[in-house]
């Protein structure tokens, strides 16, 4: 049964609106300013953004990206999470996301890295999956790949999935494992969910179309790279897989993990019931999130430790 904390923090997410003294939901257009939304999220990460004690933030040039390590006190040198924020393709950046990152690589014990790559309609696609992959051949220049665990969430999930495909193709040793949280996996847009769970979305209405065709910018959106629930995922690493049951892109997180658990990929897929997007990164605040963020790190962890002896 679904906590009374979390229906309450839940339904004050998707209610906020109505903080800002307005009766519905924010609608998103092909006019509807960009920087407008940016300058909105990075607003309200750092209202919720806390580092925790202990935890160093060192920016850096990785493959001509810019990044940041966050390195929790005393962690060892040899593991490191590549993490991918989210946004939607045209927002996120490594300051909006500090928070939640270094909170992950403490609980961890390993250092973290977040990165800036390029975003829409300034910078479509390809641009994001290029700047991914620049900066994973410069972690193979300092740690194994065995040692290496990506993982991001909702456009960052599913630029994730990409980037294992996009490695796979061009025969770079691929990573330990990997975690995407509710990972936009088809920028068609054409799963059930976005019309049958849109009501109870916290995302504005419409804004999933409008980030796709902004980053898209006339590619075709069944491009693997782009949308990777079209491609083949045999032979990726293990894979977890996180999706609130109320979230517009619920469908495809189930969908990609269904196609390569067929696939013969070593996937474990965690439905959130009556949760919102990305609901572990709101973990201490309810149960579910924290239960869902313990086993997404359980998962990292166990998975960055076994190529210890290797």
């Amino acid at each position: 049964m679904q906590s009374i904390k979390s229906c309450v923090i839940n339904g004050l997410i998707r209610h906020r609106h109505l903080f800002r003294g307005r009766l519905r939901r924010d609608v998103f257009t092909m006019q509807s300013s960009i920087q407008d939304f940016r300058d909105q999220c990075e607003q309200t990460a750092a209202r919720m953004s806390r580092i925790p004690e202990g935890v160093r933030v060192e920016p850096e040039a990785m493959g001509g990206v810019a990044a940041e390590w966050l390195r929790p006190a005393a962690a060892p040198g040899e593991k490191v999470v590549l993490y991918a924020h989210g946004g939607g393709y045209v927002s996120g950046s490594c300051a909006g996301h500090r928070g939640f990152v270094a909170a992950f690589a403490n609980a961890l014990g390993f250092a973290a890295l977040t990165y800036a790559y390029r975003l829409a309609p300034e910078h479509p696609y390809p641009a994001a999956v290029e700047d991914s992959v620049a900066v994973y051949r410069a972690l193979l220049a300092r740690y194994r790949p065995r040692d290496i665990l990506v993982a991001g969430e909702s456009a960052g999930g599913g630029l994730v999935l990409a980037l294992l495909l996009a490695l796979r193709g061009t025969g770079l040793p691929l990573p330990c494992a990997a975690v995407a949280i509710s990972p936009w996996t088809d920028l068609t847009c054409s799963a059930p969910g976005y019309r049958t769970r849109n009501a109870r979305s916290v995302a504005p209405r419409d804004s999933w179309t409008v980030f796709a065709n902004h980053y898209a910018a006339g590619a075709d959106r069944r491009d693997p790279l782009m949308s990777p629930l079209f491609g083949d995922p045999a032979g990726l690493p293990p894979l977890l897989i996180n999706a609130g049951a109320d979230d517009e892109l619920f469908d495809d997180g189930e969908a990609f993990a269904r196609r390569a658990r067929e696939a013969g990929v070593d996937v474990t897929f965690r439905e959130g019931v009556g949760m919102i997007h990305c609901y572990p990164m709101l973990a201490p605040m309810f149960p579910e999130a924290t239960q869902a963020m313990d086993e997404i790190s359980r998962f990292a962890r166990a998975h960055l430790l076994q190529g210890r002896d290797a």
